[in-house]
């Protein structure tokens, strides 16, 4: 996110991050990067030692978020050198309350995130990653929204918005493909019902050229709160967007379609939410519309 979130400050991250994790880290500063979760940097004198995370979300999701980055150090313990996995607090567990919210700290790597996707790595750590056995306790994949998600949104668009600068421009856009999200849903959860026969992998969930990281010391893949027992092709929908060809990958082109259509229908349903409500048109409000818009048009 680029903006910090206004009802947490930076002398409580600071202190909750010192007492939970490592009490020589001196200041944190927030990093303004990627979409969804807050981010710091914790520092040592001049050197960045933690990346802290912010997820603000209700108390289920917190407690899956939870359990993947468990999963996550489990699959980096049984030698899948790529994974990237939070540090243990103090307490025990990855992750400890906060604002409402749970706070989590990855050790610091230097690197870039490459563009487009580095098509040969990933495959390959796909292939590792989904040939070693789930950690035991991981989030099982679940649809995202409701059979009766259409029905919701045509309520919620008949209502009044924001008050905010998107308001009225996004709920006119989501109201013009009503029809569309009555059909992308019906679609989405007859493929669901299909998935449920399928061979379940522990999946990354978002392996996409953002969630990866280049350093002197290799890559990794990073941000493993997406970590599922989940269809493999919830991963390997990355590679076919990026131009492998599904038989060679052992990907089902109808699992495909399941998770192209679970990511759709996910954002329009976040990003309604977000623009039903109050907003004052910040630089992540640009964001989300953006996406938005892009969620609905796209083929």
């Amino acid at each position: 996110m680029r903006e910090p979130p206004p009802h947490v400050d930076d002398a409580d991250v600071l202190a909750e991050v010192r007492r939970a994790w490592d009490d020589a880290v001196e200041r944190v500063v927030y990093h303004p990067v990627g979409f969804g979760a807050h981010h710091w940097v914790a520092f040592v004198g001049a050197r960045a030692r933690l990346f802290v995370t912010y997820d603000d979300s209700d108390p289920g999701e917190l407690a899956d978020v939870a359990a993947a980055y468990a999963g996550a150090t489990a699959l980096r313990d049984s030698g899948l050198e790529f994974v990237l996995a939070p540090l243990p607090a103090a307490a025990g567990g990855a992750t400890v309350a906060f604002a409402g919210g749970a706070l989590s700290c990855t050790p610091w790597r230097d690197g870039t995130s490459d563009e487009p996707l580095d098509l040969p790595w990933t495959t390959e750590v796909l292939r590792r990653l989904h040939g070693t056995a789930p950690p035991a306790g991981i989030p099982r994949w679940r649809p995202k929204v409701d059979p009766d998600f259409a029905e919701a949104t045509a309520r919620l668009v008949r209502e009044d918005w924001g008050p905010g600068p998107y308001a009225d421009e996004a709920r006119d856009a989501v109201r013009r493909h009503l029809d569309d999200i009555a059909r992308w849903t019906m679609a989405y959860h007859r493929l669901g019902a299909v998935a449920r026969d399928r061979t379940w992998v522990a999946a990354h969930g978002e392996p996409h050229q953002a969630n990866q990281l280049r350093t002197d010391d290799g890559r990794f893949l990073i941000d493993w709160d997406t970590l599922r027992l989940a269809p493999a092709e919830v991963d390997l929908r990355v590679l076919v967007e990026a131009g492998a060809i599904p038989d060679q990958v052992g990907a089902d082109p109808a699992m495909i379609d399941l998770f192209d259509l679970e990511w759709r229908l996910d954002e329009i349903s976040q990003y309604a939410a977000w623009f039903s409500a109050p907003h004052r048109g910040t630089r992540d409000d640009e964001i989300a519309f953006a996406g938005l818009r892009e969620e609905l048009a796209r083929p």
